[in-house]
């Protein structure tokens, strides 16, 4: 059960973070529409890079394709603000997908893996999804937001719609996880990842190294147009590479996969 020190406050997720910049400033909402709508505010208005908001329930949270993101009580729902180098977006996704590998990981020993582009499973169930939303300034990043939601301790079952698809830290690990020790942890490897991304190669390779559709048949949707074959791997900007049946190569940079059995 949550304790004390669980709770969810500026004081108990900044304190001794040990960042340089991620998490120095926070700022704790105990419920919210949309943390996305208010970082790219906040952005917006130049608040310092790193800035992070925290929600402790989201009411009309979103994902990719603008579908709806259940985050009750018992979800990690925080969006982080950054100014990146127009040649440093490509890695954002991967910056984030492996540093909720690593905060998984170091709190709860569980091994999670990635599904293209921006899920994060445990036992082939969603634990975590991120979004990325910014802008571009003719050839510069006006800024970029990187969403966060990650299943921690609450019923999925409480929701059918997600109960088949989706799972939490907790139902995973068989015991309570606590919140905060994610959040923080997660900002840290957040922060690391960041700025070792500059170096893209490293954060490139663990990536790839753990992406779950690799090797997998899939369907692959942009638009109207549907492909499906085997995903071959993974590129360097984050596009998926698939083989059709026919032997054609797609490079595929957007839209939505489904695995085929």
């Amino acid at each position: 059960m949550p304790t004390e020190k669980d709770i969810l406050s500026v004081n108990n997720i900044s304190n001794k973070l040990g960042t340089r910049f991620i998490g120095k400033r926070v700022v704790v909402y105990p419920q919210l529409a949309s943390t996305m709508e208010i970082a790219k505010i906040a952005a917006s208005n130049g608040v310092p890079e790193g800035t992070v908001i925290v929600a402790e329930e989201q009411m009309s949270g979103k994902g990719r394709l603008d579908r709806i993101w259940i985050s009750p009580k018992g979800c990690v729902t925080l969006s982080i603000i950054l100014y990146p180098d127009i040649k440093h977006l490509p890695s954002l996704i991967m910056v984030a997908s492996v540093a909720i590998m690593h905060a998984i990981k170091k709190i709860t020993g569980l091994k999670a893996v990635i599904k293209w582009p921006n899920d994060i499973l445990i036992n082939g169930k969603k634990v975590a999804g991120i979004l990325i939303e910014g802008t571009i300034q003719h050839i510069n990043v006006g800024y970029a937001v990187i969403g966060i939601g990650l299943n921690v301790d609450f019923n999925v079952k409480d929701y059918p719609e997600i109960a088949e698809i989706a799972t939490t830290l907790s139902d995973e690990k068989g015991k309570y996880v606590s919140r905060l020790d994610i959040i923080r942890t997660l900002l840290v490897e957040f922060e690391k990842l960041y700025l070792s991304a500059r170096d893209k190669d490293i954060v490139y390779r663990e990536w790839r190294d753990n992406m779950d559709t690799i090797g997998k048949k899939v369907s692959a949707k942009s638009g109207s147009i549907v492909y499906e074959g085997i995903v071959d791997t993974v590129a360097e900007d984050g596009s998926l590479i698939l083989k059709t049946s026919n032997g054609e190569i797609i490079n595929f940079t957007a839209g939505d996969v489904t695995l085929l059995k």
